[in-house]
């Protein structure tokens, strides 16, 4: 983000999510370690060998949107228009006051409307295409959370949608970033969001054996960095996150929450599923990140790891992160969100943003639960089980998404 002396401030965030619609809910569950995951009720996932998720249970559009509006959406739409208007509600901003041109959306999504597409298929098959839904199309393309976000709020600036897998929500507020930076827009709503959780993509992960299949103990099974880690468990969800320039948030007398400071997007190069064998990859982005915010590592209060509780994700990230802090490494505090939301991919980062926010304006950094057992191969500070207090005015939050995509953000405390 190098070249502008804009300052890109945060003054709203909105989060739907497994641990709750607000983000009073959400971070008071985060800290206190409750759990979001569950049996999966979404689909039927009987015939596979991994049946837990964390849904955001009792999700009611109707809430948020009008029902004629959001009969019309997929699921991932419905739930970043709702975390937009939670968002724009928590910023105080008055759009009846702004230039709706100077006002744009980046959102970040991994599949668009995999239920949707699920749906529609088996009508193809049962009844013909002729019986498929008319809305089929602008449903389910991953660039529809965007445009219905901009289109029900009437906001008509710079518009994007990222695509990166797991990394797309920390990429989204990344790319947001560089819009106000780049002076194309005074405001962006920039996030993420995924609600793929469908027999479709539930497939498809089970028989790359990427999913926890400890059915069991479902609060149980999303143990990131723990040795008896055994994959991830699926998620969904919206955050999005009121970004503005400084001077824009001053002029409208805004409550400033916090900056973002750094970004830096790297690839790997090297694998379609699988990371970087030496963390070379993701360590290329986070030391990008660290320089575009022109801290030495040192000055990172706390990372939020990317923590998928994969065996090889959480031993790659552990490689990369001392790849770039050296002996730092041991001293700064990591925790993986992931371990009470599952993963919600392309939503991921956004909804672990909302968490990074929080820890600076609280002084407190939730923990990873169900850490157990410890992994010689991963051995730094995971802040396991119990939440702690901490001066907290910087944090790294890391995203790595299949195909070897690589983004994170720095965010810093707001000083003047």
């Amino acid at each position: 983000m190098k070249g502008s002396d804009t300052r890109v401030v945060i003054t709203g965030m909105g989060a739907v999510t497994p641990l709750g619609e607000t983000v009073e809910e959400y971070w008071d569950n985060l800290v206190n370690g409750v759990s979001g995951i569950g049996p999966m009720t979404l689909c039927d996932p009987s015939e596979f060998p991994s049946r837990i998720s964390a849904e955001v249970s009792g999700f009611d559009p109707g809430t948020y949107i009008d029902r004629r509006e959001h009969r019309r959406m997929a699921r991932f739409s419905q739930m970043s228009v709702a975390a937009a208007g939670l968002a724009i509600e928590d910023a105080g901003l008055d759009l009846s006051k702004e230039a709706n041109d100077r006002i744009g959306v980046v959102m970040g999504n991994g599949n668009g409307g995999f239920p949707t597409t699920e749906d529609n298929a088996r009508i193809l098959v049962r009844r013909g295409g002729m019986r498929m839904s008319p809305f089929f199309i602008p449903m389910i393309l991953p660039n529809m959370a965007a445009a219905n976000v901009s289109r029900i709020y009437g906001l008509k600036g710079y518009t994007s949608t990222v695509i990166t897998a797991c990394a797309a929500g920390t990429q989204g507020i990344g790319e947001a970033a560089v819009a106000i930076k780049r002076g194309v827009s005074d405001v962006v709503l920039g996030g993420g969001c995924e609600a793929g959780i469908s027999q479709l993509g539930l497939g498809g992960f089970n028989v790359i054996k990427a999913l926890s299949r400890q059915n069991e103990e479902p609060e149980k099974a999303s143990r990131p960095f723990d040795l008896k880690r055994d994959g991830f468990v699926p998620g969904e969800g919206a955050a999005i996150l009121v970004m503005e320039s400084l001077e824009h948030a001053i002029d409208r007398g805004a409550d400033i929450l916090a900056e973002v400071i750094g970004y830096g997007v790297s690839s790997d190069a090297f694998h379609a599923v699988q990371p970087d064998e030496d963390g070379s990859g993701a360590a290329r982005a986070i030391r990008w990140a660290l320089e575009d915010a022109d801290l030495e590592p040192s000055e990172i209060s706390y990372i939020n790891a990317h923590g998928t509780s994969t065996p090889k994700n959480d031993h790659v990230e552990t490689l990369a992160i001392k790849k770039v802090f050296g002996d730092d490494a041991h001293k700064v505090p990591i925790s993986s969100t992931k371990s009470m939301i599952g993963h919600v991919l392309g939503g991921a980062g956004a909804i672990e943003a909302v968490a990074c926010v929080k820890s600076i304006e609280q002084g407190v950094i939730h923990p990873t639960v169900n850490y157990e057992y410890p992994d010689p191969e991963c051995d730094l500070d995971y802040v396991p089980n119990e939440a702690r207090q901490a001066d907290v005015s910087t944090v790294l939050s890391n995203s790595f998404g299949f195909g070897g995509q690589n983004a994170c953000v720095v965010f810093g405390r707001f000083e003047d």
